[in-house]
């Protein structure tokens, strides 16, 4: 497939009123066909107001068009609380993380260059040391494309009891 010229628009904190109903119906045009009986889910609206009440939440949407081909955001974590730090002995001395929380990307635009265009435009937007992200270990394929942009598992974690179980990934920044 090619490329499409997507726009690549950044978002912050301040614009959260403005681009949240955005997130939220792509999630749910993405996941429509586990949306009924997936109650993790169900609950994205509020993983979006969590993330976005953060001063730091950064956001990328891209759009063809009119239309909304996908977004990555993600918030720097507070120093001291680097969640991931639990699962390499010894840690890295880097502290500054930032965590990826999302990417997704609507079907149309799949296996365009979409997904990699969205994370690389959030993730060259930061000063942080260290990013960290979430992927479901059932999706063996979606932590093969985090780990060829650079990522490392460095355990699994289940972070809420209905969540599903995670493998936890850090990659160093600035990207290669």
């Amino acid at each position: 497939m090619t490329t499409p010229a997507l726009e690549l628009r950044h978002y912050g904190h301040d614009d959260l009123s403005e681009i949240r109903q955005v997130l939220i119906d792509v999630h749910a045009d993405v996941h429509a066909d586990r949306m009924a009986d997936d109650e993790f889910r169900r609950k994205f609206p509020w993983f979006v107001d969590h993330w976005g009440g953060n001063p730091g939440f950064s956001c990328v949407i891209a759009y063809d068009g009119d239309e909304v081909a996908g977004f990555a955001y993600g918030a720097p974590g507070a120093e001291g609380r680097e969640w991931w730090r639990e699962h390499l002995d010894p840690a890295p001395e880097k502290a500054r993380t930032f965590h990826f929380s999302e990417l997704m990307v609507r079907e149309q635009w799949r296996k365009t260059g979409a997904a990699e265009r969205l994370h690389r435009a959030l993730m060259d937007a930061r000063d942080d040391d260290l990013a960290a992200l979430l992927v479901d270990v059932t999706h063996p394929k979606v932590q093969s494309l985090y780990e060829s942009w650079g990522y490392r598992k460095i355990g699994e974690d289940q972070p809420f009891p209905d969540s599903p179980v995670y493998a936890v990934m850090l990659v160093d920044l600035p990207l290669p």
